[in-house]
C-alpha cells in the first residue's frame, strides 16, 4: 500500500521540476529594460506634440521656422560633417601606419590614442581655451613674444577651432574601426599586386582601400554621431563665439523660464538623425565583409616605410601633441600656478589650487556623488547587461530580439535628448526623482547600457551552451548553472563591462548638465560651472583628478584582462 502511494505521488514533483524557476529573473530584467528605455522616450514624444487644446504640431513648426533654431541646426550639420571628415583624415592614416607598417613606437602610439579616447572632450576643449584663446592663450602669447605681432596666431572661439578640437577627441572612433579591420585582413593580395609591378600607392588605392572601405565609411558615420551628441565642447567654444549647436540650444531652452515642449520638439529631429545614421552604419557593416584570400591563417607582413619611418612617426606624434601633450601640459601648469597665463616661475608656483579644490565642500560633494554614481551604475549596469545578454544569447524568453534592440537603442540617443526625456518622465507622478541622485543614476544606466550589453554579448558568444547543458543534465537549475559555470567563465568580460560603464559615468556631462541640482552636482558639472567663474586653476586640478580616476580604471582593466582596451570597439559618447 505504501509502495502504491509512493508511485502515485511521483508525478507531482516531476511537474514542479519541469517549471523554470529562473523565469521570474529573466522577466524582471526584461521589464526593467523596457521601463528604462520606453518611459522617457514615450514622454519625450508625447510632450513634443502636446498643447493646451490637445495634440498639435505647433512646436515642430516653431522649431523649423525659428531663425535661431534653424541656424543651430545648420551649425550642427557643419560641425558634424567637417569634424568627422577631419577625424577620418587623421584616424585612417594612423590606423594604416600602426597596423600594416614598420612604424617605430607603434605600441606607444596606440596607448596615446587610447588616452585621447578616454579624455573627456569638454576637458580637452577647456585646455585648448588656455592654449589658443585669442588674448591669454599660451600659444598666442608665445607667438607674440617671438614675432612681435599684435594679432593672435590662433582663435579657438570659431567654427574651425571647434571642428579642430572635436576632431581631436573623435578620431579614435574612426581609428579603432579601421585598425581592427586592417588587422583582420591578410596581406596576400597586396603582395601579389606588388609582385605584378604595382607601386605602393597604387596597391593601397586599388587593393587595401576597397577592403577597408566599409570600415572607413562606418568610422565616418560613427564620428558624425559623436559630434552630433556633444554638448561640452560646443558649450565651451561655440557659446563665447556667439553661435549655438543643437545640444547647446536644447540646454538654452531649459534656462529660466524653461520651454520644455520646445526642447522636446527640438530633440526629436536629433534623435531621428542619429537613428538613421546608426542604421546606415549597420547596413554598411552587414552587407560587406572583410574576407581576403588566405583565410584565417593568412600572413600579415609589415610594409617597410624606409626613409619615411621617422617623418611618419613625427606626424603621429604631432597629432598626439595636439590631443594629449599640449592639453595635459597646460592643465598641469595651470594646476600649480597662481596665475595660469604667466610663466611658471617659483613666485608663481602654488598648491593653493589643490587645497581650494579638495577642501571646498561643493567639490567634495561632487567627487563623492561622481564616485558613488560611477560604482553604483557600473555594478547595476554590469549585472543588468550580463543578464540581458544571457537572455538574448540563450533565447530564454519570447521577444528576445526586441530586448537586444532596446539594449542597444540608447546608442542613437544623444545625452541631452535622453536628459530631456528623463526630466519630463521623472518630474511628475508616479516617479518624482528630479532633484535626487536617482535621476542621474537612471540617465547613466540608460546611456551606458549599449556598451555594457555589447561587451557582455561578445562574452557569452564565446561560451558554448554545451557547458551549461551538462550542468543542467546533472540536476542544476539554470540560475545555479549561470552562477557556478557561466559567470566564472565570463568573469573577464563582466570586469570589462564594469570598467567601461564606470569610465563612461566619470566623464559624462551632456545628460548631467540638464538633470543636476545644487545638491546633486557631479565633477563634470562642477568643471563647467568653474569655467563660468574663471577658476582655471581649480578646473585644471579637478580635470587632472578626473583623468587619474579614468586612467586608473583603464590600467585596472588591462591588468585584469591582459589585453588592449582598443580591441573593443567603442559605442556612444560623453561630454
Amino acid at each position: 500500500m505504501a509502495r502504491e502511494l509512493t508511485v502515485t505521488a511521483r508525478p507531482l514533483p516531476s511537474r514542479l521540476e519541469g517549471l523554470d524557476r529562473s523565469a521570474p529573473v529573466w522577466i524582471i530584467a526584461a521589464a526593467a529594460l523596457l521601463l528604462l528605455m520606453l518611459l522617457p522616450l514615450a514622454w519625450l514624444g508625447y510632450l513634443s506634440v502636446s498643447g493646451e487644446g490637445g495634440l498639435t504640431l505647433a512646436h515642430y513648426a516653431r522649431v523649423f521656422t525659428d531663425a535661431r533654431l534653424q541656424k543651430a541646426l545648420w551649425n550642427t550639420v557643419v560641425l558634424a560633417f567637417w569634424s568627422a571628415l577631419l577625424s577620418l583624415a587623421i584616424g585612417a592614416p594612423m590606423a594604416w601606419l600602426t597596423a600594416r607598417t614598420d612604424l617605430p613606437g607603434k605600441r606607444v602610439i596606440r596607448g596615446l590614442v587610447m588616452a585621447s579616447f578616454v579624455t573627456p572632450p569638454f576637458l580637452g576643449a577647456f585646455a585648448w581655451v588656455m592654449l589658443a584663446g585669442p588674448n591669454a592663450g599660451y600659444l598666442n602669447k608665445l607667438y607674440r613674444e617671438l614675432t612681435g605681432a599684435e594679432t593672435p596666431l590662433l582663435n579657438i572661439f570659431t567654427m574651425p577651432g571647434l571642428i579642430f578640437v572635436v576632431a581631436l577627441y573623435t578620431f579614435p572612433y574612426a581609428y579603432i574601426m579601421i585598425v581592427n579591420t586592417l588587422e583582420l585582413i591578410a596581406s596576400d593580395l597586396e603582395e601579389a599586386a606588388s609582385i605584378l609591378g604595382a607601386s605602393r600607392l597604387w596597391v593601397a588605392l586599388t587593393v587595401t582601400l576597397p577592403m577597408v572601405a566599409p570600415a572607413i565609411l562606418s568610422g565616418f558615420i560613427l564620428s558624425v554621431l559623436q559630434a552630433l551628441a556633444l554638448f561640452g565642447s560646443p558649450a565651451i567654444l561655440a557659446l563665447p563665439a556667439g553661435f549655438h549647436t543643437i545640444t547647446t540650444q536644447i540646454w538654452a531652452l531649459f534656462q529660466y523660464p524653461p520651454k520644455v515642449e520646445m526642447a522636446a520638439a527640438f530633440s526629436v529631429p536629433l534623435l531621428l538623425a542619429t537613428a538613421l545614421l546608426l542604421f546606415l552604419q549597420k547596413r554598411l557593416l552587414g552587407r560587406r565583409g572583410y574576407a581576403a584570400v588566405g583565410g584565417k591563417g593568412g600572413q600579415r607582413h609589415q610594409i617597410a616605410l624606409g626613409p619615411w619611418r621617422q617623418p611618419a612617426l613625427l606626424a603621429c606624434l604631432a597629432v598626439m601633441a595636439c590631443a594629449i601633450f599640449l592639453p595635459y601640459g597646460i592643465l598641469a601648469k595651470a594646476a600649480f600656478s597662481r596665475a595660469w597665463a604667466q610663466p611658471l616661475t617659483w613666485d608663481n608656483v602654488t598648491l593653493g589650487n589643490w587645497s581650494f579644490t579638495f577642501l571646498s565642500v561643493s567639490t567634495q560633494t561632487a567627487i563623492v556623488n561622481t564616485l558613488e554614481l560611477g560604482i553604483l551604475t557600473a555594478c547595476v549596469g554590469a549585472g543588468l547587461a550580463t543578464l540581458l545578454a544571457y537572455i538574448t544569447n540563450r533565447r530564454l524568453i519570447v521577444g528576445h530580439q526586441l530586448l537586444a534592440f532596446l539594449a542597444l537603442a540608447p546608442v542613437v540617443i544623444p545625452g541631452v535628448v535622453l536628459a530631456v526625456g528623463l526630466f519630463i518622465a521623472y518630474t511628475r507622478p508616479p516617479f518624482l526623482l528630479y532633484g535626487t541622485l536617482w535621476i542621474l543614476f537612471l540617465a547613466y544606466l540608460t546611456k551606458e547600457m549599449p556598451v555594457g550589453y555589447s561587451q557582455s554579448d561578445a562574452t557569452f558568444r564565446g561560451i558554448h551552451p554545451e557547458l551549461e547543458e551538462a550542468g543542467r543534465i546533472l540536476g542544476a537549475g539554470r540560475l545555479r548553472v549561470l552562477g557556478e559555470i557561466t559567470a566564472p567563465l565570463a568573469r573577464s568580460g563582466i570586469i570589462a563591462t564594469w570598467c567601461f560603464i564606470f569610465i563612461g559615468v566619470i566623464r559624462e556631462l551632456s545628460a548631467s548638465i540638464l538633470l543636476f541640482t545644487p545638491n546633486t552636482k557631479v565633477m563634470s558639472v562642477v568643471i563647467f560651472d568653474l569655467k563660468e567663474e574663471g577658476q582655471f586653476g581649480a578646473i585644471a586640478v579637478l580635470g587632472l583628478f578626473m583623468l587619474a580616476v579614468t586612467f586608473l580604471a583603464v590600467v585596472l582593466m588591462q591588468t585584469l584582462l591582459g589585453r588592449d582596451v582598443l580591441g573593443a570597439r567603442p559605442s556612444g559618447g560623453s561630454g
